[in-house]
């Protein structure tokens, strides 16, 4: 019980000393000695599930999550606190591939009620990903309705393909930069096939573009989800392996989620809307201190003591000094 209290409070104590130099992973910055000892505030989005409502995709009352624990660089780290959606708005992009099939025009009063449908306060882009930069419909804003009015048919068009998706991907995790701390995310519906090497289409370890906005995105904190959906270029078994592991490898490594319908494209995207509502419901943001200062990629994992949940979170992030 002592131990227990003195933990509390140095961990109220900590809470209060850097209450306002709490920063995503992008912004960690180096922070007064803790006795002799540096550390940094990290902040990451973690996604928090009982294996149950994964199983039935339904979101159910929640399971205590147990005793969290941040293990960096395989050194344990102290938590200083989880913020869950009820405090911390959602800021959420939705970038569109312009070159897609004709039939995702299909979707896309689907994809506007699901928007309708964000929690009061979140904050909606709008964006389309084609040839040269992207192109913007809608930049952040709390007016559900004006976000879901912004989406617009697209061309299908081979003349508008992006070389790659993940340069648009980058672009779009710019635009995180002018918005306040909070859950950030990046719903991507594209193919996932990156051209920017050449003809054929880069696989999941060897495209430089998905590397950039893979450790982008871990440095600013954003859970990338993608949807998949086939282009209009018909490309081959390969090509659409290649582009669907892509898409795989930025959602796990950036604590978000791919949702892929075999090799075609989902008649209806409702099925992935429900289990993209329960992923965002049970976001968190995760802040702790981190012991260490060395520039470069550290490794990141979160675990529970209650073995029936399960932890989405970034696999790691990019430590930039000063």
């Amino acid at each position: 019980m002592k131990n227990g209290l003195i933990r509390f409070l140095l961990l109220a104590s900590l809470a209060v000393t850097f209450q306002a130099q709490r920063t995503f992973a992008q912004e960690a910055q180096p922070t007064p000695k803790v006795g002799k000892q540096k550390v940094r505030i990290v902040s990451i989005p973690i996604s928090i599930f009982s294996k149950r409502e994964l199983r039935k995709g339904e979101q159910e009352e929640f399971v205590g999550a147990g005793d969290l624990s941040v293990i960096e660089d395989g050194d344990p780290q102290t938590i200083l606190s989880i913020r869950n959606n009820e405090n911390v708005p959602l800021s959420l992009a939705i970038v569109i591939q312009d070159d897609l099939e004709s039939e995702l025009n299909l979707q896309t009063k689907d994809i506007a009620t699901f928007i309708r449908k964000l929690p009061k306060g979140s904050r909606v882009m709008v964006a389309y990903a084609r040839s040269g930069a992207i192109q913007v419909r809608q930049k952040f804003t709390v007016d559900l309705e004006k976000a879901a009015k912004s989406l617009r048919i697209i061309p299908s068009s081979n003349a508008l393909s992006p070389l790659s998706p993940y340069a648009s991907v980058s672009e779009v995790l710019d635009r995180f930069d002018s918005l306040p701390t909070g859950r950030r995310a990046i719903l991507l519906i594209s193919d996932g096939a990156d051209y920017s090497r050449g003809n054929q289409a880069a696989s999941p370890s060897e495209s430089i573009e998905l590397d950039r906005a893979i450790s982008t995105a871990q440095r600013k904190s954003v859970a990338v989800y993608a949807f998949y959906f086939g282009s209009a270029l018909n490309p081959n078994s390969q090509t659409i392996l290649r582009g669907q592991g892509c898409l795989d490898r930025l959602a796990d490594e950036t604590g978000g989620r791919a949702f892929i319908y075999g090799s075609s494209s989902p008649i209806s995207f409702n099925p992935f809307f429900r289990d993209l509502v329960l992923a965002l419901n049970r976001q968190f943001v995760l802040t702790y201190i981190s012991t260490h200062f060395k520039k470069g990629y550290h490794k990141l994992k979160v675990l529970s003591s209650n073995p029936e949940i399960r932890i989405e979170h970034p696999k790691g992030y990019f430590y930039r000094k000063r």
